[in-house]
């Protein structure tokens, strides 16, 4: 375990620094729960506002003409044009129905789109609902350079975070619920076959990235919840009932600061755990140059953290 590095926080003049992408010239990007999205310059600390979605932006990704491509939980696949903050939004409906629940993303070389769509029942609003019933309605969705758009996997339990292989041999996909990481193969003689990178994770994956350094990066949001784990297989009725009662009451994630590496073989490179209170609950992961930015759902703010 990698515990003896320090962490670094960069305030966001916002809450809710839910993920974190890195451009080639070192900005870094984030969006908050207000709808804005930032631009971190990480040598002075100092922050701009260079867009705003009119939603809830989750995913950043890097498009290759200087854009960033947002998964906005209210809006849908999201182009952003940081320099002008024109918002152009490329999908917001699915099988004819407004998407619920528009989560994380991977771009490939030609442009190709591969995103989540969490919930078919939930809003990120009711992220918790979703997540304690288990409705396993979650879909991994690619959409073609041309506009096509295809379903690629159902039935996810909570789908989240999206990755691509470094050679694009396959993309996965992040279960919450299911504490795993989906694997679907693209290329060679398994394409079109389902397996795992990596299952029985210490805890709920969040986002998912693939690093600089060809890594796939995972956050570990919260550690495993023994009661969460027992409604697994108890009855929808009481699943429900639980995500009734008021807030106080109801599970919450415990406060850690987790993010764990593995190769395209699925062994573990790095885990990253932090004994560190003034942050938590990392849901954005992004490797870029031996640092690792995280962000978190509830943080005004994202964190780096150097591997050396």
């Amino acid at each position: 375990t990698d515990s003896r590095q320090a962490l670094t926080v960069h305030p966001v003049p916002a809450m809710g620094a839910e993920d974190v992408v890195v451009a080639a010239d070192g900005t870094v990007f984030t969006g908050t729960e207000d709808g804005a999205l930032w631009a971190l310059d990480p040598a002075t600390g100092s922050t701009r506002r260079v867009a705003d979605t009119g939603g809830r932006p989750l995913g950043i990704e890097l498009l290759g003409d200087g854009h960033l491509l947002v998964c906005d939980a209210e809006r849908g696949l999201l182009d952003v044009d940081p320099a002008t903050g024109a918002v152009e939004v490329l999908l917001d409906r699915l099988d004819g129905r407004a998407m619920r629940f528009c989560n994380n993303a991977a771009v490939a070389n030609d442009g190709t789109i591969w995103f989540s769509d969490s919930s078919l029942h939930y809003g990120v609003q009711q992220w918790k609902d979703d997540f304690v019933q288990d409705t396993r309605t979650g879909r991994l969705v690619r959409r073609d350079p041309d506009g096509t758009v295809t379903v690629v996997l159902e039935g996810l339990a909570f789908a989240n975070g999206v990755a691509l292989a470094a050679d694009e041999s396959f993309v996965c996909v992040a279960e919450t619920r299911g504490r795993s990481v989906v694997r679907l193969w693209l290329t060679g003689a398994r394409a079109g076959e389902r397996d795992h990178l990596v299952t029985d994770l210490p805890g709920y994956p969040d986002n998912i990235s693939r690093g600089s350094d060809g890594l796939v990066w995972v956050t570990i949001a919260s550690p495993v919840d023994p009661l969460v784990e027992r409604l697994g297989s108890a009855p929808m009725v009481l699943r429900r009932a639980v995500t009734r009662i008021p807030e106080a009451l109801q599970p919450k994630p415990k406060r850690t600061i987790r993010v764990q590496a593995y190769d395209d073989d699925g062994r573990l490179v790095h885990d990253v755990d932090l004994a560190d209170p003034g942050y938590h609950m990392v849901t954005g992961v992004r490797e870029h140059d031996g640092r690792v930015w995280l962000g978190s759902l509830h943080e005004p703010s994202v964190a780096v953290v150097d591997l050396a």
